[in-house]
């Protein structure tokens, strides 16, 4: 799941990286490991949602920034599925390629399908506002892997936020239809806002370890919204989609995505090039 740069983290002037983490004898408890996975798996799924924009972008320079996007996004997960495999001895690649759909945690915001370009604008525009929060309180834990992966991804996410918000202005500003469409995309999208703040399992259990979901809901649902209004959107009304719990039980995207994401892997397990 290597991307074609090797990321790095800071933390205490030490950098980090995904290879050395458990060579380092870093090892993260069971509690800490499903919390990583959670978000690691978010980052993931976005990641190979986006990729399908390459070469299909309404402009050259977008199959480079959706592009440059999704692999800012895997250099995310591979962090914090890195930092989870140390519980369970599992590397990366087994954690993203030989696990099943119910034992992901992804969120069913970045599983929703593409759309049209208004509609991926919608979607980043609102888990790029939501994740910037989490990071930037997630660099403060008191677990100093958590911290140092969130610090340096952090740096990237303002770059997600400021290429949705800029695309959301020149959209909704833009024509009928461009506005249009961008309307659309969030009314679609809106009934999985609520699930982003829900505090699953097992977050009471890690204190200031982690960061509570239900912590963010207020500050980044006010940034969301006034974006919206400065975009020219309206704020939809919509009923929460049923369930919230990252199970995979409700999931009617994330079957197709992992069957597309891990055919190579399992046609040939332990292949390398």
């Amino acid at each position: 799941m290597a991307s074609t740069e090797s990321a790095t983290t800071q933390s205490a002037g030490t950098a980090i990286t995904p290879e050395d983490i458990a060579a380092r004898g870093v090892k993260a408890d069971e509690d800490i490991a499903r919390y990583a996975l959670m978000l690691g798996d978010d980052s993931l799924i976005l990641a190979q949602r986006l990729g399908h924009w390459i070469s299909r972008a309404p402009e050259l320079e977008e199959d480079v920034a959706l592009g440059n996007i999704a692999l800012d996004l895997l250099g995310h997960a591979r962090f914090f599925l890195t930092y989870a495999g140390t519980a369970w001895d599992r590397s990366e690649d087994d954690l993203a390629y030989f696990r099943d759909e119910e034992q992901f945690r992804s969120c069913r915001l970045v599983e929703q399908e593409n759309g049209d370009f208004g509609r991926t604008i919608a979607r980043q525009l609102i888990f790029s506002y939501y994740q910037y929060e989490l990071y930037r309180r997630l660099a403060n834990s008191s677990d100093a892997t958590l911290a140092a992966i969130a610090a340096k991804a952090l740096k990237e996410v303002q770059y997600h936020q400021d290429h949705a918000t800029q695309w959301s202005l020149r959209l909704g500003h833009g024509t009928e239809e461009s506005a249009r469409r961008l309307q659309e995309g969030f009314d679609v999208l809106w009934p999985y806002v609520g699930e982003l703040f829900e505090d699953v399992e097992p977050i009471a259990a890690l204190g200031n370890r982690a960061v509570a979901p239900s912590s963010l809901r207020e500050d980044t649902m006010g940034r969301i919204v006034s974006a919206l209004e400065e975009a020219g959107m309206t704020v939809p009304d919509a009923k929460p989609a049923y369930g919230s719990d990252r199970t995979g039980r409700f999931s009617e995207q994330r079957g197709y995505i992992l069957a597309e994401m891990q055919v190579l892997a399992r046609q040939h397990p332990g292949a390398t090039w």
